[in-house]
């Protein structure tokens, strides 16, 4: 167990490996054998097999679980997850993203407003601070799941008819291409962890001490001109990113 497999990143310099990480590694190795959707064993009965405390076993789950590795239901059990959703960091909808992998999309409108942006907001959005922008804040969900919230900023001086053609169900990306004639041609993203406030925690159906994935993305078309400013909460046990380097 020390010289390979998954323990061996975990041994730590007096060389003694954790034992609610040795039965981690165990249970790593053991999910694939039972599938995804399939409830894990009791914890008293993996206490039993792996010779531990069922404290043990409990520290170990706990981290299978913020790692989405597990799904745990209360009054249900404990799941094997279903493989995270992986997002290119690209010029591609949560839409094309999702069912790329097989899964189905599908949005929660939270909110849907006009207001007065704020100094830094219309600033980023090249208006000026006496104009207004549309506000839309939806719950993002990969097969009826929550997956992320999505607060998105336009100009509305730009988009005067949006709120009157789009439904908030579906892909705005789609809509402002297909109806609105839009192109996009390039975007600036920053991504950080961030903790969810307990209103988000709420919506997304998650624990707020669970560690999130903070997007905030500014689109652009050929002429520079800004389309719209994203603010995205992953939630970090449901989803992860992937980008191509190029040299």
């Amino acid at each position: 167990m020390l010289a390979t497999g998954p323990v061996r990143d975990g041994v730590p310099e007096h060389g003694r490996v954790p034992k609610y990480y040795a039965v981690k590694a165990r249970l790593l190795a053991l999910l694939p054998e039972l599938g995804e959707g399939t409830p894990l064993p009791p914890e008293r009965e993996l206490a039993a097999d792996y010779g531990v405390s069922r404290a043990t076993v409990r520290q170990a789950i706990s981290e299978l679980v913020l790692e989405g590795r597990l799904s745990a239901h209360q009054g249900r059990g404990t799941f094997v997850a279903q493989p995270k959703l992986i997002h290119p960091l690209d010029l591609v909808s949560y839409t094309e993203a999702v069912r790329a992998m097989g899964r189905e999309p599908g949005r929660r409108l939270v909110t849907s407003e006009e207001l007065t942006p704020d100094g830094e907001l219309a600033e980023s959005l090249h208006i000026g601070a006496d104009e207004k922008v549309i506000h839309l804040e939806r719950v993002l969900l990969t097969d009826g799941e929550p997956t992320g919230l999505e607060s998105t900023y336009l100009p509305s001086r730009r988009f005067p008819t949006l709120l009157d053609v789009f439904d908030p169900t579906e892909s705005l990306y789609r809509c402002l291409q297909d109806d609105l004639g839009v192109v996009f041609a390039e975007a600036d993203e920053q991504i950080e962890t961030a903790l969810a406030s307990p209103r988000e925690a709420q919506l997304l159906g998650t624990n707020p001490a669970l560690p999130m994935l903070l997007l905030h993305r500014v689109s652009y078309d050929a002429d520079g001109a800004p389309i719209e400013r994203v603010r995205t909460l992953y939630r970090g046990d449901r989803i992860g990113f992937a980008t191509k380097l190029r040299g």
